[in-house]
């Protein structure tokens, strides 16, 4: 019989003490007893990947392969290495017994009989309360060390810092490095300067060709940004103060949502300090956010000297980036111009978009003609709004309320909308 293997631990810690060859090695052990067949390819492994959700690299692989109906079985070890949650656990073994291929466990061999199933998922339960009451514990430990000045709230150090390699979270081994420290400082004074924007403090970054903190070529202006909202340059590093909130919107439409997970900061009585090295003053800080607020408030996409019916919504049907709105020659002619087309930091590397300036009134036409009319009244209201001056906020909220359908332009199309 044709056999595929999975195997999983949730820690690097766990990867690196030989937990899933332990895994492995008893998996094939048991396969080679049974006399059935194993191909190099049909071993899965997820090193250091939870498993409270189903996006691992070696679980999706396993998924696409049964698609393909490469193998009659599927072995693991026990249940909550397949999956913690009861409900994702049912989820695959329903799709892999769709496909026909079973799944077995060595630690808990399983079968058709209602008293099996009903094991599974106490076991299931069981397994998921153990991961939510283990998850509670660490949380609550790593807040207790955060107070008493024990632990760094840092996954990675931020761009010019540098700490202990064997205690990477001690408070106490974290140190500058001088020259990435001398970058920071000069990004905080060159933002400073009047008229100098994100954009300009990213593309002066790239073609001085410093490295970003991933040790990339070209700067973004995320990671700009990043770096001079970053509290702990004034030498406190802030514990506790984001909180994860489900995404609730896209940078682009047509590009995906990732995670699904988004981060707001807490009320700021509720953040843990926890010193480290300066590199800027509070003052300056305070000088960099106050610029940064103003200059977010006069950003093209908060400009309303003219009106678009689709700002903010439109994304290139090439690149997948988001598109912006353009008025050209003295209000004469009006464009959706995708983002990757027009940024000289994709420009340089040869990353430039070959989409063309799209005109405003011909995407607007094919959106309206997309909205379905019920009713005489909705026709007339829609030839009213497009006759008059109507905010673009205002008309959107009308072409959602009288469409209430499908708003995503035609597959081929140089640029789609997505509601």
């Amino acid at each position: 019989m044709r056999t595929a293997i999975y195997a999983r631990v949730s820690t690097p810690g766990q990867a690196q003490a030989q937990t899933v060859e332990q895994q492995l090695s008893r998996l094939r052990a048991h396969i080679k007893e049974k006399h059935w067949s194993l191909a190099p390819e049909h071993v899965f492994v997820d090193n250091g990947y939870s498993g409270a959700k189903l996006s691992r690299p070696g679980m999706d692989s396993l998924r696409d392969r049964a698609t393909l109906v490469e193998f009659d079985a599927v072995l693991v070890t026990e249940p909550d290495r397949l999956a913690r949650n009861y409900v994702h656990q049912m989820l695959v073994l329903e799709e892999l017994e769709k496909l026909g291929i079973r799944v077995e466990f060595l630690d808990h061999p399983m079968s058709d009989d209602p008293n099996d199933r009903l094991l599974l998922q106490i076991r299931g339960a069981v397994a998921e309360y153990e991961r939510t009451l283990i998850t509670d514990r660490m949380r609550r430990g790593r807040l207790t060390k955060y107070r008493a000045g024990k632990l760094l709230p840092w996954g990675r150090p931020p761009y010019g810092y540098r700490v202990d390699p064997d205690h990477p979270r001690d408070p106490d081994g974290v140190r500058l490095d001088e020259a990435e420290a001398a970058s920071v400082s000069q990004m905080f004074e060159w933002y400073l300067e009047p008229g100098v924007t994100l954009y300009r403090v990213a593309k002066r970054l790239t073609d001085l060709e410093l490295p970003t903190p991933t040790g990339k070529s070209r700067w973004s202006v995320s990671t700009v940004r990043n770096i001079l909202t970053n509290h702990a340059y004034t030498g406190v590093a802030y514990a506790n103060r984001l909180r994860v909130v489900p995404s609730k919107r896209r940078l682009s439409a047509l590009r995906p949502i990732g995670k699904g997970e988004s981060t707001v900061e807490r009320p700021k009585e509720e953040w843990i300090p926890i010193p480290v090295p300066a590199v800027i003053s509070q003052d300056v800080f305070d000088q960099v956010q106050a610029k940064l607020s103003l200059n977010q408030q006069k950003a093209l996409r908060n400009n309303k000297a003219h009106q678009y019916l689709l700002r903010g919504l439109v994304s290139c049907g090439i690149c997948r980036l988001s598109a912006h709105a353009r008025t050209l020659h003295s209000g004469r002619y009006h464009y959706y111009v995708c983002k990757g087309h027009t940024d000289a930091l994709r420009k340089a590397p040869g990353e430039r978009c070959k989409s063309r300036f799209m005109p405003t009134s011909q995407l607007d036409e094919l959106v309206w003609l997309r909205i379905p009319m019920k009713s005489s009244t909705c026709s007339d209201h829609a030839v009213h709004c497009r006759s008059e001056a109507t905010p673009a906020s205002t008309l959107y909220s009308q072409v959602v309320d009288m469409g209430k359908g499908e708003s995503t332009l035609r597959r081929d199309s140089p640029c789609r909308l997505s509601r």
